[in-house]
Formats: structure tokens, sequence, C-alpha cells
């Protein structure tokens, strides 16, 4: 007898096959990787794809702040539905909504982005927070906005958010208990 208990025997047998199997494996994409057929033309941006500004939440936006405008108290992303149109009542809050990092720095065009807002603020995002006397964003006030994104995320958010408060606005933003 060898010594070698049955699961030593199938651990070894395991590490060979392992091994064997290594000098097949692959890194895709390699030189001689091809596509699959139905594959070979190059993925559009969404920039360039044409989109409607539904879809285009959907690829930038409902990642964090999820497809219904809930976003996640866990990951500290503020809730959009039915609170985000409340930022247009406060000085300076029409502006945070364009300036913010994940807007101004999206990939899309200026005009793409005016539309995605306008949509945002007019849908179930917003929900009935958005005021009546909305004034939709022109491509070439997205433009200027986008020229300089906030800095202090925080310290601008919590100013609005007084100033919401000071109006009696409650803020349903789902982070208003965060410490």
């Amino acid at each position: 007898m060898t010594g070698r208990t049955p699961f030593a025997a199938a651990l070894v047998l395991a590490m060979g096959l392992l091994m064997a199997g290594a000098g097949f494996a692959q890194s895709l994409p390699g030189p001689h990787n091809r596509p699959a057929p139905g594959n070979e033309a190059q993925a559009t941006p969404p920039r360039d794809a044409g989109y409607r500004p539904q879809v285009n939440y959907q690829l930038e936006c409902s990642g964090c702040h999820r497809v219904d405008g809930q976003g996640s108290r866990a990951n500290d992303v503020p809730r959009m539905k039915d609170f985000v149109g409340h930022f247009l009542e406060v000085e300076g809050g029409r502006e945070f909504l364009v300036r913010v990092p994940g807007v101004s720095q999206s990939s899309f065009t200026d005009a793409q982005l005016a539309s995605l807002m306008n949509w945002m603020l007019t849908s179930h995002i917003a929900g009935d927070s958005t005021p009546d006397h909305f004034v939709p964003y022109t491509a070439e006030e997205v433009a200027d906005l986008r020229a300089t994104p906030l800095d202090e995320i925080d310290t601008t958010r919590d100013v609005l958010l007084q100033r919401m408060r000071d109006q009696q606005i409650a803020i349903r933003d789902g982070l208003a208990d965060r410490p």
C-alpha cells in the first residue's frame, strides 16, 4: 500500500486535469479571435445611437438611481422618484441638477442631455414634484452649466435641501436621515 487515501488520489487526478486543460484556455480577445457571426460590427455608443431619452436614462442613470428612480440608501444614491422636481423650486437647484458629476460628465451631447433632463422632470420619475412653471432645459443652457461641474456636491446639496425645508417642502430623497 502506498499510503494515499482515496481523497488524495482524487485531488491529484483533479489537479492533473486542471493543469492539462489550462493549456487550452484562452483569454479574449486574442489576436486570432473573431467575433461570432452577426457581431462583426463595433457596438454603437449610446451618444451616437439616437436613442430616446427614456433609453438614455436606462443606460446612464438607472444603474445608480434605479429604473424607477428610487435610488439606493445603502449606496448613498438619492431617490429622484416624486422628488427631483423640487430642486427647481429653490435658488441654485436647476443648475445643481445639471452640474452634478453623473450628469455633467455623461457621454451625451448637450442636446441629448437637455432632452433627458426634460423627460425625467416631466415623467413618472419626477411625478408631481416638478412645478407647473417648469421651463425645459435647452442645449445651450446645458452646455453652459456642464462647463463648471460641482466640486462640493454634498455641501451644495445640503444647502439646497435646507432651502426646500425653509419653503416647507418635504425632503423625500431617501437620504434625509443619513448621518
